[in-house]
């Protein structure tokens, strides 16, 4: 079985040290136009995958299926996409990466809740007779 937990965690705390950088570098030269890029790679990069990746090491039964592996390669794409994509809309270059990284970002988000529901459903108790005593 793969672990998706620590790549989870790693690629949020990259995600993490460039949103710091990102939010000296903004307040160094008091320009403050990509804050919005600043505030998505935060939160999608460091919340979200920090989240996912805790969530993978509480129910490790999340990594036992091929979900986990779509769900980690597009949340990791995602997660980082977006944010450029946001950066290149507010330079007035084009909205079609950020669009083309929010529906990435919807798949991850998509692909996680399939697999959180395909575990709950696993572990629901069969409806079985038990004989009374």
């Amino acid at each position: 079985m793969r672990r998706y937990d620590l790549p989870f965690l790693i690629l949020a705390a990259v995600s993490l040290l460039v949103g710091v950088f990102m939010g000296i570098w903004m307040g160094i030269v008091h320009d403050f136009q990509f804050a919005p890029v600043h505030a998505h790679l935060n939160l999608l990069g460091w919340v979200c995958l920090a989240l996912f990746g805790i969530c993978y090491r509480v129910y490790p039964a999340l990594q036992d299926s091929p979900l986990a592996h779509a769900h980690f390669a597009l949340a990791a794409v995602g997660a980082f996409v977006l944010p450029v994509g946001i950066g290149l809309s507010i330079a007035e270059t084009t909205p079609v990466v950020a669009i083309a990284g929010s529906f990435i970002w919807l798949a991850a988000v998509v692909v996680f809740l399939l697999n959180l529901v395909r575990i709950a459903v696993a572990d629901q108790p069969s409806s079985r007779l038990i004989a009374a005593e």
